[in-house]
């Protein structure tokens, strides 16, 4: 498989902290990977360094083979990554309809093919089409968010902590749908559910303050007990 997303030695400062210092991984196409690692470790950081939200200050990130290390959100954005924040992102004024439709970049025929493929896979964003964002659950508004990101091409979908303060039965649709998605993109996943990152993961990143520690298969990593006790606390 052909590499989609590649970062090398990537620094990143938020005002005077050093929260990124050296993180490296490549994301191939068609694949499913889970960036690791205790809360405060950088991976939220490294989603946003990726967009353009928290620039780099130094290291490459290459997408489809070219540098989007300088540009803007918007043109990472345009050129076909799509992003599904932990804060959901979505609007609680409009209603489920209006924030898709504020969402698509284009309404062609090709975003209202991809708008029904996200409600046969979310089929209580199809239910509460008419009710506004803030009034759904906290699944529902997750469900929101990803299909938000989904509704436009995006070659590339990161996705951070999907399965936040949800249910287990909504973690399991929400997992359902990943794997779904999979079939169309590739996905770069931030999860503290190790569940639920190995059971979607082919492979992982781990990030330990700041910086990458180690990669490899998610199948290696699920038989590995020292790493996950040393770097996830699991075991």
């Amino acid at each position: 498989m052909s590499t989609l997303l590649k970062l090398d030695n990537v620094h990143t400062f938020i005002g005077q902290y050093h929260i990124l210092q050296g993180v490296s991984f490549e994301a191939k196409a068609g694949e499913v990977s889970v960036l690791l690692g205790r809360n405060g470790a950088g991976k939220t950081t490294t989603l946003k360094t990726i967009m353009g939200l928290t620039p780099a200050s130094k290291g490459i990130i290459k997408y489809a083979g070219s540098s989007i290390i300088s540009q803007h959100t918007h043109q990472i954005a345009s050129g076909g990554i799509g992003y599904v924040p932990e804060d959901q992102g979505i609007f609680g004024a409009l209603t489920v309809e209006e924030n898709l439709k504020v969402a698509m970049r284009k309404e062609d025929d090709a975003a209202k093919e991809r708008q029904e493929y996200v409600l046969e896979l979310f089929p209580d964003l199809k239910k509460f089409w008419k009710k506004n964002g803030g009034h759904l659950s906290g699944g529902q508004k997750q469900m929101l968010s990803m299909a938000r990101a989904f509704v436009n091409e995006s070659k590339l979908l990161l996705i951070d902590e999907p399965s936040k303060g949800l249910a287990p039965v909504v973690i399991e649709k929400v997992m359902e749908a990943i794997i779904e998605m999979k079939k169309q993109t590739t996905i770069i996943l931030v999860e503290q559910n190790f569940m639920m990152a190995s059971k979607i993961g082919d492979t992982y990143t781990l990030i330990d303050d700041g910086e990458t520690v180690q990669s490899g298969k998610m199948s290696e990593l699920i038989q590995n007990e020292e790493l996950k006790r040393k770097y996830l606390g699991i075991g």
